[in-house]
């Protein structure tokens, strides 16, 4: 029997979200702080995934708080479509200092979905300028999350995020994807099997010719379908099939950029650069949402031609480089500059890892995987089927005062890149603890 709830709560559609079972029993967040939530009733509680993935340098970061307001004060908004500001310019230049060589030209989305769009866009509208109009097919890899609009969830191959929405667009085919539990259960870091695995890609070229192929596009570390880390090799792999056929590699770093992967970006991390990158979530510290394409000189070029008083590229948004969305994002390059975040993964990934594998052995845990500062503990299902445990597991750690994030059967961490030894310690336990108690 359903128990009574506030109605008041009632109004709200929340996203990814079992509404039911939240309004029976709400879970509200009132204050953030550093590395800590507050809740509606007092309690604190440790932030074991940065916000959604997003919250890199903890809550309410003094600079960055100062900054929005300022800026709201100064001028709140400004249309981006023939007209500028010079926050938008300065922000787009300081990113540009942070990627990998070449992928220096930016374009503002609002989010990690419309970034994706905007890839997406740019890949196929770009093939057509450089007079390979044939090139209208998108390659995306099976459990790949790219965001929850037609283009993301077409090239994303998470099953729930497509089966409700009809036929999605045309012309997208999908690569296999890499987990691979009998061979790589509990890797530390990248799994030693699979790089063969980007040899899909010569399948779909096979079978639908390169010269229909704009762009490839995949996560280097899936996060959303469950943490699944890249074999060895398989990234540059994937980019020498995409270099022999003339298709575009691009990279979701929504969830790997800013630091989570030990290196700015993901694509640093690995040693291979893309032609495009998306990302959104860190790029503002999650303060004002914001995302961005990352884009390289020769591309960006190709589209500059023809008169200049016309429009070269038929895309964008409302809010594109918004004023506190820029301040937001100047101020927080400045705070992971300032205590060196965008590398502390790499000096904390061994000790979250053996944290993190010191789960294996505990019932029903059937992996771990770990790259940086986001791990992923795979369970088996449960007799209620599937994300049952996992969803209790969840409920448990956060009435422990500990917040995790749980996908399907797996429990994924991604915390703050402030954290400190002793707040890995209690989140390794608190999950200990949960999981020992779940049926």
């Amino acid at each position: 029997m359903s128990t009574p709830h506030d109605p008041s709560l009632d109004a709200y559609w929340m996203p990814f979200t079992a509404n039911r079972q939240f309004k029976q029993r709400p879970r509200l967040l009132t204050q953030a702080s550093g590395m800590h939530y507050r809740t509606d009733d007092g309690r604190e509680i440790l932030d074991g995934v940065a916000g959604l993935w997003c919250v890199n340098a903890g809550h309410a970061r003094p600079r960055i708080v100062q900054a929005i307001a300022r800026q709201a004060g100064e001028m709140d908004y400004a249309p981006p479509f023939q007209m500028g500001h010079p926050k938008a310019f300065e922000f787009a230049d300081r990113l540009s200092q942070l990627t990998p060589a070449g992928l220096n030209r930016v374009f503002f989305t609002n989010s990690g979905s419309e970034s994706v769009e905007t890839a997406l866009k740019i890949a196929l509208a770009w093939q057509r300028a450089r007079g390979q109009g044939t090139r209208t097919r998108l390659i995306g890899r099976e459990r790949g999350y790219h965001g929850v609009n037609f283009g993301g969830i077409s090239v994303g191959g998470i099953v729930g995020n497509r089966k409700m929405f009809g036929t999605l667009l045309g012309g997208v085919d999908h690569i296999r994807h890499t987990h691979d539990l009998e061979r790589n259960a509990f890797s530390r870091g990248q799994p030693a099997h699979g790089a063969e695995l980007a040899d899909d890609l010569e399948r779909l070229v096979a079978l639908h010719d390169a010269s229909t192929i704009a762009a490839v596009i995949v996560e280097p570390v899936a996060g959303s379908t469950g943490v699944l880390i890249p074999p060895q090799g398989y990234l540059q792999r994937l980019r020498d099939i995409c270099d022999r056929h003339g298709i575009l590699l691009i990279f979701d770093e929504v969830i790997t950029g800013f630091g989570r992967t030990g290196q700015p970006f993901a694509a640093q991390t690995f040693g291979v650069t893309p032609d495009l990158m998306t990302v959104a979530k860190g790029i503002t510290n999650g303060c004002v949402p914001m995302g961005a394409v990352f884009v390289k000189q020769e591309i960006h070029d190709t589209f500059m031609n023809g008169p200049e008083h016309l429009i070269e590229l038929f895309h964008g948004y409302t809010y594109s480089a918004h004023p506190l969305a820029c301040a937001a994002g100047l101020a927080t390059l400045d705070t992971y500059a300032e205590e060196g975040l965008l590398t502390r993964a790499s000096e904390l990934q061994d000790y979250f890892a053996d944290g993190l594998h010191s789960l294996r052995g505990l019932p029903h845990v059937i992996d771990v995987r770990n790259i940086g500062l986001v791990g992923g503990v795979e369970l088996a299902p449960g007799p209620e089927g599937p994300g049952r445990r996992a969803f209790n597991v969840f409920l448990d750690c956060f009435e422990q005062g500990v917040m995790v994030r749980t996908t399907g059967d797996i429990i994924a961490m991604s915390p703050p890149l402030i954290i400190e030894r002793a707040q890995i310690d209690r989140l390794i336990e608190t999950l200990r603890t949960a999981l020992k108690r779940a049926a």
